[in-house]
């Protein structure tokens, strides 16, 4: 029988409150499954067993938007454009970004690099594991919006690639 590490559960639960994210799955090799969501489950709620793709905001848009609310302009425009012209690398999950192998050593990347599918554009950290970040396709990076040794949600945009590059 695999015991639950209350401690964990109760890092989880206070990562999800200070965060935009709704809810979070976490499933084990072994079959162990934690589920932790701010909305109560309705009796009789479908549960879908295939993961979901969320929609996400960027951080730096819903600062913008916060801190503009009062100027009464808000500068969504420019990223919608720069959404719909370059693909998305997002993080798959909850943790620390890292943007080079460890400490010291050059970065993975930086802004005008070619990069192909399966190359390994950064690292995340979540509950002390190193987790390396492939990208899902080729092209030139453009923006790189994640910061080094910062945290990062679930969802959010890492860095932008053009296609056409």
């Amino acid at each position: 029988m695999t015991m639950i590490d209350l401690r964990y559960v109760k890092k989880l639960v206070e990562m999800l409150d200070g965060s935009s994210v709704d809810s979070i799955e976490i499933s084990s090799e072994k079959g162990m499954k934690i589920r932790i969501s701010k909305t109560p489950q309705q009796r009789g709620a479908v549960q879908m067993a295939a993961p979901m793709v969320m929609p996400s905001l960027l951080p730096a848009a819903v600062s913008a938007a916060r801190a503009d609310a009062n100027a009464g302009a808000v500068e969504v425009p420019r990223l919608e454009a720069a959404k719909s012209r370059y693909l998305e690398v997002k993080s798959p999950m909850v943790g620390t970004y890292y943007s080079a192998p460890e400490p010291g050593s050059k970065p993975y990347l930086a802004v005008g690099d070619r990069i192909s599918k399966g190359q390994i554009v950064c690292i995340i950290e979540a509950m002390k594991i190193m987790n390396e970040i492939e990208s899902e396709f080729d092209g030139v990076v453009k923006e790189i919006l994640a910061q080094n040794a910062h945290p990062v949600e679930y969802g959010q945009v890492l860095l932008r690639v053009d296609p056409n590059g």
